[in-house]
């Protein structure tokens, strides 16, 4: 549940040193994995090895803000090494707010059973960028007969919702679940 805490964060916001090192090795493994390509689609986008996952541990283990933060320095870094551009706005909602949208996950950093529901959270949130984006700036790629907007919700949730679903089973499994709580308390003690 969001409280009134995880907002305050939001102005007290702190990157230590070992925060810092945290959230790299989560970018940083994170946009490893996103090359680890399961599936790429031919217009955009891909089934990754679990990249979603790590890029959602900064809001997992110190809260929304620094999660956003994280997120949009892996979109960032995405932008950079393997860019997109159609249209500047494009870069912004695909780049930084559909990246930065996985840091959702910290609002639920200390919640019950806080790595599915942050997960999923920031997962839709990724994807409800996503689908802007397809909408407004890749409509035209629709398939025959289809609408844009219904393009799009189609396109991105295939991708998406595939990885997602695989990493909510991965995250099910208990020794997983032992080592998610494992390294939120490295990361945070």
């Amino acid at each position: 549940m969001i409280n009134h805490a995880s907002l305050k964060e939001f102005k007290n916001v702190k990157f230590t040193a070992k925060r810092l090192a945290f959230c790299a090795v989560s970018i940083a493994l994170a946009f490893v994995l996103s090359n680890i390509k399961v599936f790429k689609f031919p217009t955009g986008g891909s089934i990754t090895a679990f990249s979603m996952l790590v890029a959602c541990l900064p809001g997992l283990w110190f809260g929304p803000a620094i999660g956003i933060v994280s997120g949009v320095a892996y979109g960032l870094l995405n932008l950079i090494v393997d860019p997109y551009i159609l249209f500047p706005a494009q870069v912004i909602v695909d780049y930084v707010l559909a990246f930065g949208a996985l840091g959702l996950s910290g609002f639920f950093s200390n919640s019950k059973h806080a790595f599915i529901k942050g997960y999923i959270v920031a997962v839709l949130g990724r994807y409800v960028f996503s689908v802007i984006s397809g909408w407004i700036f890749f409509g035209e790629w629709a398939w025959d007969g289809w609408n844009p907007f219904a393009y799009s919700l189609a396109y991105n949730a295939i991708y998406i919702f595939a990885e997602a679903a695989v990493t909510i089973v991965v995250l099910l499994l208990p020794p997983i679940r032992d080592l998610m709580t494992l390294l939120k308390n490295m990361a945070t003690e």
